[in-house]
């Protein structure tokens, strides 16, 4: 059974930091893309990185670029999401997905399996 479990959000301060962790089962990292996504209250939900299969391919939004760091220890079946100098923009629930083809996309097309989020809150 395909499963993917989000954990790590919280309230932050602008400029401070999180990192987010996936849990997965039921499948192997070595042969899913994963994403990042996030959705703010009214807003549609967004992609914000993605791994690819090989852990070697990995994409960002414009927007957290150079903040932003995905990673996966396969050992673990773990995704993380480092998030550094967050801003109130970057608030909303974040979600971890796993995409049934190999490449990975910011795009919610091809992502089949959706964790249950977690809730980012970056506010002074």
């Amino acid at each position: 059974q395909v499963q993917l479990v989000e954990s790590g959000g919280g309230l932050v301060q602008p400029g401070g930091s999180l990192r987010l962790s996936c849990a997965t089962s039921g499948f192997s990292l070595d042969s899913s893309a994963i994403g990042w996504f996030r959705q703010a209250p009214g807003k549609e939900r967004e992609g914000v990185s993605c791994i690819g299969r090989s852990g070697d391919t990995t994409h960002y939004t414009d927007s957290v670029k150079g903040r932003f760091t995905i990673s996966r220890d396969s050992a673990k079946n773990t995704v993380y999401l480092e998030m550094n100098n967050l801003k109130a923009e970057d608030t909303a629930v974040y979600y971890c997905a796993k995409r049934f083809l190999s490449a990975c996309s910011l795009y919610t097309f091809g992502y089949n399996y959706w964790g249950q989020g977690t809730q980012v809150t970056v506010s002074s």
